[in-house]
């Protein structure tokens, strides 16, 4: 899966970018997602629900779900 920043966007935060691909219902669950450690960001777990997600980043969601962010 890829995510393409707008061109006026540096970054999107996590859990705002997990919304927005429909991986989750609700924001609270987003935060939830993140922070029980189900998402690695370029090979490493990350926890922080409002990380700066730039291009260039390749997430891993629990596991089998990988987005790329252009």
């Amino acid at each position: 899966m890829v995510f393409e920043l707008k061109d006026d966007e540096k970054y999107i935060e996590l859990y705002k970018l997990l919304k927005v691909l429909d991986l989750v219902d609700s924001g609270a669950q987003a935060k939830m997602i993140v922070a029980e450690g189900y998402i690695e960001r370029n090979g490493e777990v990350e926890t922080r629900k409002r990380a700066k997600i730039i291009a260039g980043d390749t997430l891993l969601v629990g596991g089998d779900v990988t987005i790329e962010v252009k």
